[in-house]
């Protein structure tokens, strides 16, 4: 695997290790909703992870990661339509899909 390659896939699992601290074993909707400065440290950590996907894919096209593209929309979306962003989708992709992504990237960074 490619060094860059390597230090963005360090960059997603520690933003994704930063959001797991961020919530301190809370996984409260309602408590996420109503504080600002959460909601605001998760979405920056969701936007480095976005861009480090981006990173990767921009270094090798063929690098696999699950749901690539859409990590990647889902980031320009918190940068650009910051206004709009909503906290429902945030909290799903929170609870859903960032332990698979974790599980992913451990996965490769295993394998070195």
């Amino acid at each position: 695997m490619k060094r860059d390659i390597k230090k963005c896939l360090f960059d997603i699992q520690t933003s994704i290790q930063s959001i797991t601290v961020y919530l301190a074993g809370e996984r409260d909707f309602f408590a996420y909703k109503k504080n600002k400065q959460l909601r605001r440290a998760i979405e920056r950590e969701i936007e480095i992870i976005g861009e480090a996907v981006s990173r990767i894919l921009k270094i090798d096209p063929t690098f696999r990661i699950e749901n690539a593209r859409q990590i990647i929309d889902t980031r320009n979306f918190v940068i650009h339509a910051y206004d709009n962003v909503d906290d429902v989708i945030i909290w799903g992709i929170v609870s859903i899909h960032l332990p698979k992504l974790q599980d992913e990237v451990d996965a490769y960074l295993e394998e070195e």
